[in-house]
């Protein structure tokens, strides 16, 4: 396979290296590499360079997604497995929604509790200060 080149010399549109790849997504040459290792994405080779395809780009903004919102690479996998599975991408919406709100009840439990372990730390702050102005206050008559 052939890549095309544009007259600055870069690949088209139709292809992406690793690093204009990267470039184009805001993250390293290194993590993309991390998601091919994990079979995320699957480049083509052009002799000795790998090339990325616009579903490659695509997989990869859905991947970054995924992690961004809290998602397991297991869960972002098998999300993108079903689009190759499910032309009409209904089994891929399903499982999406349930992934979604699986994720929402969790970070609402994660919510609760730090506000409950905020409430209690401010409790202890003003009970340590009330008791630290009660020994300077005792010093200050002792001494």
């Amino acid at each position: 396979m052939a890549v095309k080149r544009g007259a600055s010399g870069a690949i088209t549109d139709t292809f992406f290296t690793v690093t204009e790849l990267a470039r184009d997504l805001s993250v390293t040459a290194r993590t993309i590499r991390f998601y091919e290792d994990k079979g995320l994405i699957t480049p083509r080779r052009a002799g000795n360079i790998r090339v990325y395809t616009k579903r490659d780009r695509a997989r990869m903004a859905l991947i970054l997604r995924g992690k961004r919102l809290g998602f397991s690479l297991r869960e972002i996998k098998d999300y993108l497995d079903l689009y190759d599975v499910d032309p009409t991408q209904i089994e891929q919406i399903r499982l999406l929604l349930k992934q979604v709100r699986s994720r929402l009840e969790m970070l609402e439990d994660q919510r609760l509790a730090l506000e409950e372990t905020i409430v209690e730390l401010k409790e202890i702050e003003e009970q340590t200060e009330a008791a630290l102005k009660q020994e300077v206050a005792a010093k200050r008559i002792a001494g």
